[in-house]
């Protein structure tokens, strides 16, 4: 879904770090979704999840099931 759509208003960057201002934004939506979009192309494409499906990716990240990524 193009991310315009969704409007501007509601959208963070909770992991905005020392990167030029290149990060993904996120935005819970009404219904309980959850938006991503990347942060230099506000227009461009958003992903959309289940509740669920952000739930089991956060919970996933915190039990280091994704740390083979950092080595």
């Amino acid at each position: 879904m193009p991310s315009k759509n969704l409007g501007t208003e509601g959208w963070q960057k909770p992991w905005s770090g020392p990167n030029g201002g290149a990060c993904v934004e996120v935005m819970k939506l009404g219904d309980g979704r959850v938006a991503l979009r990347q942060s230099t192309d506000p227009d461009g494409p958003a992903l959309i999840y289940a509740y669920h499906e952000i739930e089991t990716f956060i919970q996933g990240a915190k039990a280091g099931a994704a740390d083979f990524l950092l080595t």
